[in-house]
């Protein structure tokens, strides 16, 4: 059955006699949509670093096309950007955490400040910024086992993370562990530049244990590899000048400190261990004698 469209606003049968005809809604004409319209050129930028180059080529048209219908869709566009880049990345972070291998997710809205006085908060906050990676600068966390160290440096980290930056997190153990393996398996090369890849690389724990002379030396190469490439974060239970019982000799010592320190923070935290503070046995109460009077509470 053939039908004929009139005046956009009609469909009738071409044989039919007018009282067949069938009304159909119209929009209402408005006047025809701006040029540039609030938040035109944030939801370009937006669909720029999405990468969707037909959405950046057809939107103006298209929104004009559904404001000429009485409907402004640009703004539904915008938020449906903003979602999907916030969602990615949400998405790219999870990933870069997961990848870092941190051996817990913490922040510094979890650290107790005040149980290590020792400690600057704001100098630990300007941390968080990250500018100190843009400047290549490391930080090295010195002070008594227990207070704390490794959850900063995660806490540094997972700020990186957040800040669109590669990051590594590796016990000083496991690292000498991994690059003698490495070694012995033709695959060091490949290592060595995974390491100095990232822009931020946590060791951790570079405590009281002597390095192998080999480990040692494989451990100064990464430092000096790193000098000036990314920033690296180093704990340890020892001040400076007992590194020597690390590394072994006075020369190789002095080598690692020479590019370590150069461009430096340097984190003092000293106070009880939190796990001893946190692990002692409360003491034993007594209940005053009388009607109620149980056995002593453990």
């Amino acid at each position: 059955m053939a039908y004929a469209k009139l005046s956009g606003a009609l469909l009738v049968r071409k044989d039919a006699p007018i009282a067949e005809t069938v009304s159909v809604p119209r929009a209402v004409p408005v006047a025809p949509a701006p040029a540039v319209r609030q938040g035109d050129g944030l939801l370009a930028r937006h669909l720029k670093s999405l990468k969707l180059p037909t959405f950046l080529a057809q939107y103006e048209r298209l929104a004009q096309q559904y404001a000429a219908e009485g409907l402004d869709p640009s703004g539904y566009l915008l938020r449906l950007a903003e979602l999907e880049l916030i969602e990615r990345e949400r998405r790219l972070i999870e990933r870069r955490v997961k990848h870092a291998r941190f051996p817990a997710v913490k922040g510094l809205d979890t650290f107790d400040f005040s149980a290590v006085p020792s400690l600057d908060k704001n100098v630990v906050l300007e941390l968080a910024r990250c500018e100190y990676v843009a400047r290549q600068e490391n930080v090295v966390a010195i002070g008594d086992f227990g207070t704390g160290k490794t959850h900063i440096a995660v806490a540094l980290g997972m700020a990186a993370c957040q800040k669109g930056m590669s990051v590594g997190f590796v016990t000083a153990t496991s690292l000498m562990n991994e690059l003698l393996e490495a070694r012995e398996e033709q695959r060091l090369l490949r290592l060595q530049r995974r390491l100095a890849g990232y822009k931020v690389l946590i060791i951790d724990d570079l405590a009281h244990v002597p390095l192998s002379t080999a480990g040692a030396e494989l451990l100064f190469d990464v430092v000096s590899q790193r000098y000036e490439r990314g920033s690296t974060i180093i704990t340890s239970d020892l001040p400076f000048e007992e590194w020597n019982n690390v590394f072994g000799t006075a020369r190789l010592t002095g080598a690692v400190l020479d590019r370590l320190t150069h461009h430096v923070h340097i984190l003092h935290m000293q106070g009880e261990s939190y796990r001893v503070r946190h692990g002692r046995t409360p003491q034993p109460q007594r209940r005053a004698n009388g009607a109620g009077a149980g056995k002593r509470v453990e």
